[in-house]
């Protein structure tokens, strides 16, 4: 089954182990330390659209898509009730083309890690890179192979660092990339790793 329909289905069932109610704390740290200017911004896989939604809320100029309707409702109806002028469209990042870029910022928090093979890690690599300005900044949090073993299905997918230099050397120049866990209500979450690449 492709990704995609995984988590249609997924959110179909209203299983969504991955929603946030607050902006992921690896986001927030990066845009205000770096910093990264305020800048047009693309979110792949943005889910209910919290990310998407604080980014919009702090200046950027937001295009946020995912291939599930059902999360695309929840992200509208989130960004109404907080006036964001955030912008949701339903889209297959690996299919459809993307209006709107070129994009100074790309964020994905656990979209680029659901991929197992290697070959779909360097397509979704070079969609980010074809959708980014000359130099343009990819932040991405990915799920973290030193998390402790897990079981099959339960939590997000866990990368050696190898599975992300391997496939995103070729398009980005890797600026940091820092051990961290997932900004999650969850007791214990998920270890990850914390990437910032711009484009080469």
């Amino acid at each position: 089954m492709e990704v995609k329909h995984k988590f249609i289905k997924k959110y179909e069932e209203g299983i969504m182990p991955w929603a946030h109610k607050k902006p992921d704390f690896n986001l927030v740290q990066m845009v205000h330390s770096r910093p990264i200017g305020i800048c047009k911004t693309f979110e792949p896989g943005c889910g209910t659209g919290t990310d998407a939604i604080w980014l919009a809320a702090q200046g950027f100029s937001v295009l946020a898509t995912d291939a599930s309707e059902i999360a695309i409702d929840l992200a509208r109806e989130q960004a109404k009730k907080q006036n964001s002028n955030c912008r949701f469209e339903v889209s297959d990042f690996m299919h459809d083309k993307i209006e709107g870029g070129p994009f100074g910022f790309v964020f994905d928090r656990g979209f680029f890690h659901t991929f197992d093979k290697l070959s779909d890690r360097k397509e979704f690599a070079r969609r980010v890179s074809n959708v980014l300005l000359s130099d343009g900044l990819w932040l991405s949090l990915i799920g973290s192979a030193d998390d402790f073993p897990r079981k099959k299905g339960e939590g997000p997918p866990q990368h050696p660092l190898r599975n992300v230099v391997k496939v995103t050397e070729p398009y980005f120049e890797i600026l940091s990339i820092k051990a961290s866990r997932f900004g999650s209500e969850a007791a214990e979450p998920a270890k990850n790793w914390v990437c910032l690449m711009k484009k080469r």
